[in-house]
């Protein structure tokens, strides 16, 4: 009793919530649009081609106006964090709404691609159904099971018989060991060319695309305008542009007009820093076998970039 009556104390003298006004949840909801398009944007690199955008971003969007009516700025969590977690979640939900398949099949499924990938490793070719198995302590009857229900839950859009091409309505396959490969390769190089970015720069592309801030927090942190990081940031992918594809698609580099000129200077040395700096072994040391970052994701190469 003595319990009850304490608690319903502390209830009644905790501070109350924080409230905004709504015209402060409206420009929450407005300055932070862009962050629904971005985790958007790198949710569908790593889906298949027939979920629909509109779907995750109307999911995204709910989610960002429920975080702006529940954020407490007394509590000393950013908002753009606060939102970012909610808006994630809700796209994972929406997710799982449009996939048939249950928890067990999907499980079946991510234990049979690892092992595929390690055998893959190991062996240095595709394993065969049979090894495939044995290393499982399945049968192959099980695999093409466990392969036809997971075909027979992915779900088509009604749409994408009208309007998508032939390739959308095709299960998308584990890449090889070779793709494999040459992405953590790019990936690696993508990590070393934003490294090799002067300081600014550098600092623009890693807030904006890797830690997800909004551009007006990272015009705050470096005492410029808005429009000035939107300037940097296109200089910024100007610069990675130009540095990956001289590396990795010769073909597309681009060549300067006046090689004797300042800006083409600064731009070779940009592209011999990057050289200078990377090796096959730090590239591939970026990501694990399947790609991921150490830190458990997969790096989003910016859209002006790819």
């Amino acid at each position: 009793m003595n319990t009850i009556v304490t608690n319903a104390a502390d209830a009644a003298t905790a501070p109350a919530a924080t409230v905004l006004s709504a015209a402060e949840q409206e420009e929450l909801i407005r300055t932070h649009m862009p962050l629904v398009g971005h985790l958007v944007r790198d949710m569908l690199t790593r889906i298949p081609n027939h979920i629909h955008r509109d779907d995750l971003t109307s999911a995204g969007l709910h989610a960002l106006v429920t975080a702006a009516r529940g954020w407490d700025p007394e509590r000393g969590i950013p908002f753009h964090r606060f939102a970012s977690t909610r808006i994630r979640g809700a796209i994972l939900d929406e997710l799982r709404a449009l996939d048939w398949a249950t928890r067990s099949v999907r499980t079946k499924a991510r234990a049979t691609d690892t092992t595929r990938q390690q055998l893959t490793t190991t062996l240095g070719r595709t394993p065969t159904s049979d090894e495939l198995a044995q290393a499982l302590g399945t049968t192959t009857n099980d695999l093409q099971r466990t392969d036809t229900d997971v075909q027979r839950a992915t779900v088509l859009s009604l749409q994408g018989f009208t309007t998508s091409s032939a390739d959308d309505l095709v299960t998308e396959k584990t890449p090889g060991p070779e793709d494999m490969l040459l992405r953590r390769e790019q990936i690696g190089y993508l990590h070393h060319a934003i490294g090799s970015l002067p300081d600014r720069l550098q600092v623009v592309i890693t807030e904006y695309f890797l830690n997800e801030r909004p551009m007006a927090d990272i015009a705050a942190d470096l005492g410029v305008t808005e429009s000035r990081i939107s300037q940097l940031r296109a200089e910024a992918l100007s610069l990675l542009k130009d540095g990956l594809n001289t590396h990795l698609n010769p073909d597309l580099a681009p060549v300067p007009d006046n090689p004797d000129s300042i800006t083409a200077r600064r731009r070779a040395s940009y592209y011999a820093n990057i050289a200078n700096n990377t090796s096959m072994t730090s590239r591939l040391a970026m990501t694990n076998a399947h790609g991921h970052t150490t830190y458990g994701r997969t790096l989003r190469t910016p859209a002006a970039v790819a």
